[in-house]
């Protein structure tokens, strides 16, 4: 595997080293000594997955509080999308960026989201199904959003969202002096070198 570095602190666009012949290929989506080695997560404890039937389905911006705070790592399977994360973070000197990227059934690259990132994605086709990584059980009392098109990140989406669904739909703006801002920061401490 190939771990490339974004433009976000400890976030990375994960890339097969395929070893293929006449057959196809085989490759690795996940190894727990390369994870570790590069200094990542390396214990995830839920694999999930979503199907979007429809072209500009979208699912976000999500994440998770401390102690349920997850590292997911994504995978399309399918289809194709715009991966996007937020470094939400206030330590962090990426804080507040947000980053995307295409992640396809053919181009089969993966995101690295760390903890304390918002995640989400909009399909650019229909039947797009994604598998996703998570290093901590989904805790729906630590469960938070934040609107896909909240103006003070100004995500540049590939497509406008055709569908929603009514959770996604009413997040709030992000708040950085909210009540979740100091388990956030605290989040960050731990997380950053």
């Amino acid at each position: 595997m190939r771990f490339l570095p974004t433009p976000l602190a400890g976030a990375y666009l994960v890339e097969l080293d395929r070893r293929g012949d006449q057959r196809g290929f085989f490759a690795r989506l996940f190894c727990e000594h390369e994870f570790a080695d590069a200094g990542l997560e390396s214990h995830f404890v839920q694999a999930n997955t979503s199907l979007s039937a429809r072209r500009g389905t979208l699912r976000g911006m999500h994440y998770q509080l401390p102690p349920a705070a997850e590292v997911k790592l994504v995978r399309c399977l399918s289809g194709a999308l715009q991966d996007v994360i937020i470094d939400l973070r206030p330590e962090s000197p990426s804080f507040g960026q947000w980053f995307g990227a295409e992640l396809s059934a053919q181009n089969r690259v993966m995101m690295y989201v760390p903890r304390g990132f918002a995640h989400g994605f909009i399909t650019l086709s229909d039947e797009t199904e994604v598998l996703y990584l998570v290093s901590a059980f989904y805790a729906p009392e630590h469960e938070r959003g934040i609107r896909f098109d909240d103006p003070r990140f100004g995500i540049g989406w590939a497509t406008m969202p055709t569908e929603l669904s009514d959770k996604d739909r009413s997040w709030p703006d992000y708040d950085p002096a909210g009540s979740d801002s100091g388990r956030l920061r605290e989040l960050s401490l731990q997380a950053l070198p």
